[in-house]
């Protein structure tokens, strides 16, 4: 039998589905991924297959394939599983696993606590700690910290277990109208019988085939690619590094393994230097993964083994992935892969992630060692990277102190943390100054340090460093590795950098892909941006015309489509603006942007490295605030958040476009447009130079970037990022912006009165009342209470700007009449007139004499816009970043204050030029 598993949770299809939900006669897609793709569709009943597959009638069914290569893809993480510390008194188990680094396995495997043995506990002591516990006959004491780090499976569980087995054992495929045969044994029958020791091993090492595995490596290496083909994802693969900046989870079953997979960010070392560095390093001690994939660009083998050399260090379980060979076999590069397996200790396949190549392989060798203990394969054997005589001296001196702390030894690698405590790692340091020998220890690492200073004539972090880089270098000539000279495959990439970098065009360049990226935002997209309106439009109309006047008819034309209609029509622009960054992105040309940037990024006081988050910001600030990890220097990355909101988000594109469209005519449009980005990034270069002068001090730290070989990105790459943001943007629409829409039109709705005017009636509701007591607070920069309530609103989200015009608007059909379009300063002539007449009243002025002041009006509006409160999703970001409310706050109050103070100081002057 072919295993087929459920797509809702990861049971096999030929067992009972554990999520107890029935639905009867459902049609499961499930997706096969070999080597191509394939859908199998499966009728269900309560989740167990009514028809099923032999081996033999593969071939005959189209839907499935011969190269059963099967990771199906399961979207609900299993629970988690019981610890041996959560067993009482009296209470026994079969021990499923032991999680924990390699040093603590060993200790604890030595010590009888063998996989499918029954542990039984005994006794707590009187302060619950240790625990007496009963395994192979004798009696032995844990504590309660080594008890968590093994799971069994209980009586229980195993009877559930087998209770599964059994319903599904008896059910047939002969049944066509959805409804499987029963069971013979009834549940409460079968909920009685003793389980023998040989069910509890069975059901023990089912669920022993569930594998944690960890992706580790270096930044642009592969390793989300690798995510995305075993679980079935789309997680963002980029061309630069910093692409993935917190873990993601997926899960992925090849053969009777389930896998839990766990893409972390990528990091060239495993020290305290980065967030990211430290992001990795936290997973892996706190969330022992059972295998760690360390996946390595085989075409940069030296740089890459440096990495795996700290997780040998770590006593960790580890497969490696020689990922890209299909490349290092085009230029002709030869490496003994099986001479350096046995040299490092681990188990290396190569693999080629873009097309499954290698994958197959990769995942037995996982299980291999998963399954396997240390030492029974010359491929997986632990081992000590020499540094020499000095610095092993030290460690193993260091090591003998902190093997006494038995806490400390139970959850990490004693010699990773000596080695660390030479490089004078700052995390280690002060976690061992929490110890009691700590002053004894520093002595120790002192000593040695000094040592290694006189022997090596230099400090022990490079002597570690460089002793590892020896072996790496030995290793590889041991294994024969030589580079070829079939082909140069970063040919066409020196050609480019010699163009796109060149000192003279490099910047004429970047500036002209920037016009080209705005012309087609704006001017390409105002095209399908008409067919939206238009189908607006229409809705509005159909509504109009079978609907009777009352509440829900004017919730339904003013609230919904008035408000949700004003922003959805700007789709098509923020699709391509998005299309736009995502090729730079996954070209690599963003990290050459950076490249050219750098300098005057250190004239603002910033790294180069926060040029990427700055550019994303044109898309959206909240994934640009959490791109700020990759830059190391604290200041840095901590300014670079604070001016984030100055860079003009695709959010506050609508509003652009409306105030641009309503008040300037289509030979100025380009060049307000223009001005705005430019303000933007004047201001941030401005509070840049301040906030690095007067407020955040600290060393920056030297630009060291990748900058990785160009990539063309495939189309179904590209429209499938660029989709996703449009289905973030669609999901706003139905969300938070139809909410607040719905929110405005009923403040400007209620009280309602049909004896008043349109006008009349927004003064007398609530929402006028609420815009005339702020008004006077906005008197300086010359906006009525309409444009007041429309600032308040976008706090929660910028579009909310738009689309709370559209309904303090959309009563005079501002946006859908045709006789509005024929006038050039576009299809808001309407909207024009309305805010114009507003004006007007408010500064007891005619039509024609306030117009000056309208349009200087409109800029102040698009310079508040542009420059206050950032969204709640941006300010959430930045205290989830800084871990502290002060800096988030502190980014809401003065991007607000500068508005305020910018627009007022704009509009002032520019009455008095008028």
């Amino acid at each position: 039998m072919v295993d087929i598993f459920c797509d809702k949770c990861d049971a096999k299809l030929t067992n009972v589905c554990e999520t107890g939900k029935r639905k009867p006669g459902k049609i499961k897609k499930l997706t096969c991924k070999g080597y191509a793709p394939h859908l199998l569709y499966i009728l269900l009943n309560s989740c167990i297959p009514i028809f099923r597959y032999s081996r033999d009638s593969i071939g005959e069914n189209p839907t499935l394939c011969r190269d059963f290569f099967v990771i199906l893809h399961c979207n609900h993480a299993k629970q988690g599983d019981m610890k041996l510390s959560e067993l009482h008194t009296g209470e026994s188990g079969i021990i499923v696993k032991v999680t924990g680094h390699g040093g603590f396995r060993k200790r604890v495997v030595e010590m009888g606590f063998i996989r499918g043995k029954r542990v039984e506990v005994l006794l707590n002591a009187p302060l619950h700690d240790p625990v007496k516990y009963k395994i192979m006959g004798y009696e032995v004491s844990l504590r309660h910290s080594e008890a968590e780090m093994i799971e069994v499976i209980t009586e229980d569980e195993a009877r559930q277990k087998q209770m599964h087995r059994s319903t599904n054992s008896d059910a047939t495929a002969t049944a066509p109208s959805g409804v499987a045969p029963q069971a013979e044994a009834s549940p409460a029958a079968a909920s009685t019988q003793p389980l023998t020791d040989e069910q509890m091993l069975a059901a023990a090492r089912s669920e022993s085939r569930v594998i944690n595995v960890a992706l580790v490596g270096n930044p642009n290496c592969g390793k989300t690619s690798l995510f995305n083909f075993a679980s079935g994802a789309h997680e963002r693969v980029g061309n630069y590094s910093g692409v993935t900046v917190d873990a993601k989870e997926g899960h992925a079953v090849f053969g009777d393994y389930q896998f839990n997979l766990v893409d972390l960010p990528g990091t060239y070392s495993l020290s305290a230097y980065s967030p990211e560095e430290l992001y990795v390093r936290k997973q892996l001690v706190e969330k022992t993964p059972d295998v760690v994939i360390n996946v390595i660009d085989t075409s940069n083998l030296e740089r890459n083994l440096y990495l795996t050399t700290q997780l040998i260090d770590m006593h960790v379980r580890m497969v490696v992935a020689l990922n890209m060979f299909d490349e290092t076999e085009r230029r002709g590069d030869h490496v003994d892969i099986d001479t350096l397996s046995r040299l490092f200790g681990v188990p290396m396949v190569p693999t080629v992630f873009t097309s499954g190549k290698g994958v197959p392989e990769l995942f037995q060798a996982i299980i291999k060692a998963y399954e396997s203990a240390e030492d029974q394969d010359p491929h997986y054997r632990h081992i000590h990277i020499n540094h020499g005589h000095e610095i092993e001296h030290g460690i193993q001196e260091i090591q003998e102190h902190l093997k006494m702390e038995r806490a400390l030894r139970e959850r990490y690698s004693t010699r990773y943390l000596a080695i660390k405590l030479l490089e004078n790692d700052s995390e280690v340091e002060n976690y061992v100054r929490t110890l009691p020998d700590a002053a004894e220890i520093f002595s120790h690492r002192d000593e040695a340090a000094r040592r290694v200073k006189e022997e090596t004539k230099e400090d022990s972090e490079t002597a570690i460093m460089d002793a590892k880089y020896g072996f790496i270098h030995g290793a590889l000539e041991e294994a024969q590795y030589e580079t070829g000279n079939k082909e140069d495959t970063y040919q066409v990439t020196h050609l480019l950098d010699r163009i796109l970098t060149n000192q003279f065009v490099g910047f004429p360049i970047f500036i002209l892909m920037l016009g080209i990226m705005f012309f087609a935002t704006f001017m390409l997209g105002a095209y399908p941006m008409d067919w939206i309106e238009a189908g607006v439009e229409w809705l509005g109309g159909l509504l109009g015309q079978f609907l009777p006047e009352g509440p829900v008819r004017a919730m339904l034309i003013d609230g919904v489509l008035g408000g949700v209609g004003a922003v959805i029509v700007f789709l098509p622009q923020i699709l391509i603006l998005y299309l736009f960054i995502s090729f730079m992105e996954d070209s690599g040309y963003m990290s050459r942007a950076a490249f050219i940037m750098d300098k005057l990024m250190h004239k603002m006081g910033l790294h180069g490295k926060s040029f990427i988050p700055l550019i994303m910001g044109f898309g959206c600030n909240v994934p640009a605030v959490m791109a700020t990890r990759t830059i190391e220097s604290r200041r840095s990355r901590l300014v670079t958040m604070l001016i984030l909101p100055m860079m003009s988000c695709e959010a506050r594109i609508p509003i652009y476009i409306m105030i641009v469209g309503t008040f300037f005519g289509l030979r100025m449009q380009w060049l307000v447009m223009l001005s705005l980005y430019l303000i933007g990034i004047l201001m941030a270069v401005v509070m840049s130079k301040l906030f690095t002068k007067f407020m955040v001090k600290g060393e920056d730290t030297p630009f060291v970037m990748e900058l990785p070989p160009y990539r063309f990105p495939t189309t179904k790459a590209l429209l499938r990022h660029t989709w996703e943001k449009g289905k973030q943007y669609l999901k706003k629409m139905g969300g938070i912006i139809l909410v607040a829409s719905i929110i405005v039109w009923a403040l400007g709705y209620f009280p309602h009165n049909d004896q008043l005017d349109q006008q009349q009636q927004q003064e007398q509701s609530y929402i006028g009342h609420i815009g005339k007591a702020v008004e006077p607070l906005f008197q300086p920069q010359g906006f009525n209470w309409k444009l007041d309530i429309g600032l308040i609103a976008g706090v929660g989200a910028k579009e909310i700007v738009a689309s709370t015009m559209g309904v303090l608007y959309s009563n005079d059909d501002s946006f859908s009449d045709d006789n509005s379009y024929n006038d050039e300063n576009g299809k808001y002539e309407k909207l024009r007139q309305q805010m114009t007449a507003d004006l007007a009243q408010m500064h007891g002025m005619t039509m024609d004499e306030v117009v000056p002041i309208a349009t200087l009006t409109a800029y102040c509006f698009l310079l508040f816009v542009l420059l206050y409160f950032p969204c709640i999703a941006t300010i959430a970001a930045i205290k989830g970043e800084t871990g502290s409310w002060k800096w988030a706050l502190f980014a809401a109050g003065y991007t607000t204050g500068l508005a305020w103070m910018v627009s007022a100081v704009v509009f002032q002057i520019g009455r008095l030029l008028l």
